[in-house]
């Protein structure tokens, strides 16, 4: 008896391998990279549009006399005295201690008043005049103030050293140094890490005193 293969039944071509199809990029990956080319085609746009919209900040010129020498700027709105001391003048004696009215590292005299320069908008200053602690010598002689923080050693980091004396020139020309309280109540503002109010207020006295 003879046997044949069913007629129906068909291999792969001689000669010939099967090949599997190459595999995709996986669920996650799929997802992943759809989520960050969509993100950055909706919000690209969405950003310029932001970015265009913005309003650029209000800037005025400012007119004023900073330790005997006329300055003409045009600044930021928002400017304060201190940045327009530091940043646009270089006059870098006055600190920014705490930036907020704190400290008193930042105190100038503005038309012979105390203030503390970081919560003072300069554009407000127009026509004043402004004295800083690069102000006070007269060329090579220090202010006697500055000469007494000198003699009563009334300073270790130095830090808030130019407010403590700008404030100490204020205090004196105020009137304000009739005791050591009245000197420590007036001169409160002005804060010593370092600890040196004692001779702090001893220089402001003896300075009062030989004025």
């Amino acid at each position: 008896m003879s046997t044949t293969e069913p007629s129906g039944t068909v291999g792969p071509p001689t000669g010939t391998t099967e090949s599997s199809p190459a595999p995709g990029p996986s669920r996650r990956a799929f997802i992943a990279t759809t989520s960050a080319v969509g993100g950055v085609i909706a919000v690209g746009p969405l950003l310029g549009e932001a970015a265009a919209a913005t309003p650029q900040a209000p800037r005025s010129q400012v007119a004023l006399t900073v330790n005997g020498r006329r300055y003409t700027v045009t600044i930021d709105n928002r400017t304060s005295l201190l940045d327009l001391l530091r940043e646009h003048l270089e006059l870098t004696g006055s600190k920014k201690g705490c930036n907020a009215g704190a400290c008193g590292a930042c105190t100038v005299l503005v038309d012979g008043q105390r203030v503390n320069s970081c919560l003072t908008l300069a554009v407000r200053l127009d026509g004043a005049e402004v004295t800083t602690v690069e102000g006070l010598s007269d060329g090579e002689r220090l202010h006697p103030l500055q000469q007494a923080f000198i003699d009563e050693d009334a300073f270790q980091c130095g830090y808030c050293t130019p407010g403590q004396i700008m404030s100490g020139v204020g205090c004196i020309t105020e009137g304000h140094t009739g005791s050591k309280n009245e000197i420590r109540e007036w001169m409160s503002g002005n804060i010593c890490r370092c600890g040196c109010y004692p001779k702090i207020v001893r220089a402001v006295e003896q300075t009062a005193r030989r004025k």
